[in-house]
């Protein structure tokens, strides 16, 4: 049997097709744009067409996410709280803490080792510390998005940046740029900030996690979150899908005990 999984950010809709066995057959990762209903039905088109699938050969679709009302095709809906962790989980099933980035909000879900949620944390209103922020950032450089991982990596120092608000670092880098600082440097202070106001969210218990498109576009956040915490952090396969395909594992679990009281 197969299942799909929606996950419709206020950035990007993800998509994901998987078997009973959970095995992700097809995928798809778009922008969400100003039509979520037509961005959900793309993504879904998308997934059928990797995985070379018949609509009607799913089962059961559940979706996720900002826009998770307007996907007509889902069966159900699930907060992204549910969906990250049925995801996490199934790539690491012990007890984990999952830290969500994502392009609007940063999520902290400890899970305990049966997989069952314990607790959750959501940032405050302010879009410091998420996607939103690192795209801000990028455009006051004037550095493609995709380049900001690679370039944290190659800088030999560090700069420091004490402003958490997003127009106040802007005109902090400004100034820093006015110093002299190398953009390297500029690109890791920015992403210690991202950690830091990560770790402000919550203590980290069990094994840690980091789910989201932020994650999936700048894994060395995993590493330099791992060098604060002592211990390393895990990436699950395909991080921005991590939703997705905890929608479609939800799916196919409510439609396993439906069969099973049949």
């Amino acid at each position: 049997m197969i299942f799909g999984g929606l996950d419709i950010g206020a950035s990007a809709t993800k998509a994901a097709l998987i078997d009973d066995s959970g095995r992700l057959l097809g995928s798809a990762v778009l922008r969400s744009g100003v039509d979520f209903a037509a961005s959900a039905q793309r993504g879904l088109e998308m997934a059928l067409a990797q995985a070379a699938l018949d609509a009607g050969r799913v089962e059961g679709i559940f979706a996720c996410g900002y826009g998770r009302k307007n996907a007509v095709m889902a069966q159900e809906t699930r907060t992204e709280i549910a969906c990250h962790a049925a995801g996490a989980y199934y790539h690491f099933p012990q007890a984990l803490t999952v830290v969500d980035i994502g392009g609007q909000d940063n999520k902290i879900i400890k899970l305990n080792a049966r997989g069952m949620r314990t607790s959750f944390k959501m940032n405050r209103k302010c879009a410091a510390g998420t996607g939103a922020f690192l795209e801000e950032m990028a455009l006051r450089l004037d550095l493609p998005l995709e380049s900001l991982d690679s370039l944290a990596r190659e800088a030999g120092e560090e700069a420091t940046l004490g402003s958490y608000c997003t127009v106040f670092t802007a005109t902090e880098v400004l100034g820093k740029i006015r110093d002299g600082v190398k953009v390297q440097a500029l690109v890791k202070g920015l992403f210690r900030s991202v950690v830091k106001r990560v770790m402000e969210m919550d203590l980290f218990e069990g094994a840690v996690v980091l789910t989201g498109g932020v994650a999936a576009h700048n894994p060395y956040l995993a590493q330099m979150l791992g060098e604060e915490l002592g211990r390393p952090v895990l990436l699950p396969p395909r991080p921005q899908l991590t939703g997705a395909w905890g929608a479609a594992l939800l799916a196919r679990d409510i439609r396993a005990r439906q069969l099973a009281s049949e």
